[in-house]
């Protein structure tokens, strides 16, 4: 199980740092929806599921959708105003 669990972290950590070098801001979300994901399971591993179920309620999929939200509202805007 220390080697599942250490496993979880590189992953984590990977894709946390790839979150910094990537271009696209859509990309970064679901990187970033990835990261929470990864937390919510090292929550299950380490016998707290009520965490685990509100990191992945709350952390990866309602975020996410605020996020993609205000990014296409932004980009909508954005080709008004260029209009």
């Amino acid at each position: 199980m220390l080697y599942l669990l250490s496993f979880l972290v590189l992953v984590m950590l990977c894709v946390g740092i790839a979150i910094i070098f990537v271009k696209d801001i859509l990309s970064a979300v679901i990187l970033s929806t990835v990261v929470s994901l990864v937390v919510s399971i090292i929550f299950l591993f380490i016998a707290a599921p009520d965490v685990a179920i509100t990191e992945a309620a709350i952390g990866a999929a309602l975020t996410a959708v605020v996020f993609v939200i205000a990014i296409k509202r932004t980009e909508m805007k954005e080709t008004a105003d260029k209009e």
